[in-house]
């Protein structure tokens, strides 16, 4: 089974208010493992980086000024994500983002493309209701190390949710090593 786990970082919390990506990272997965393949880019937002968001991630108006726009790579991420299923922590926040990037410059939303979603965020809460189940949390759960992790950034949290994902939060049945 081929999975792509991906992780976006934003300017906010909503596209409705007009939010942006920033930055998407993704790792490919088959039949659990870790293949190597990854897609990641910084985009240019085309708007102010606010001092809340910058302090999650730590990306600038600057460092963002010459990147590409979602447009310039959604060619590319339909064809990384096309035919996977899609491991998203928290994914009806990443799939609004995506959805709405996609939308601007005419795609169809992302799922279109892929032959499922999993939230881990949802998993997490099944197998540990009365936990904290952010990243951090299901690292030091399930003894992924975190410490190289300064600010949130969206290739090293899609990696390290493949990790969390595969040591306890993918069902048993879907790893089949032979």
């Amino acid at each position: 089974m081929r999975q792509i786990v991906i992780d976006t970082e934003t300017t906010g919390l909503s596209p409705a208010a007009g939010d942006r990506i920033v930055e998407i990272g993704g790792v490919e997965l088959i039949d659990g493992l870790a293949t190597g393949q990854q897609f990641h880019c910084y985009l240019n937002p085309d708007r102010d980086m606010p001092a809340t968001a910058q302090a999650v991630h730590g990306l600038t108006d600057g460092f963002l000024a010459d990147k590409s726009r979602f447009a310039d790579i959604a060619e590319q991420l339909i064809g990384f994500v096309s035919g996977a299923e899609l491991v998203i922590h928290n994914a009806p926040f990443d799939l609004s983002f995506l959805n709405s990037e996609m939308a601007r410059c005419g795609k169809l939303p992302i799922e279109v493309y892929c032959s499922g979603v999993v939230d881990t965020l949802r998993l997490a809460r099944q197998l540990r209701p009365c936990a904290r189940n952010n990243l951090d949390a299901l690292c030091a759960a399930y003894g992924v190390s975190s410490s190289h992790r300064n600010h949130h950034g969206a290739l090293l949290d899609a990696m390290l949710l493949a990790e969390v994902y595969v040591q306890g939060l993918m069902p048993s049945a879907v790893v089949t090593h032979e």
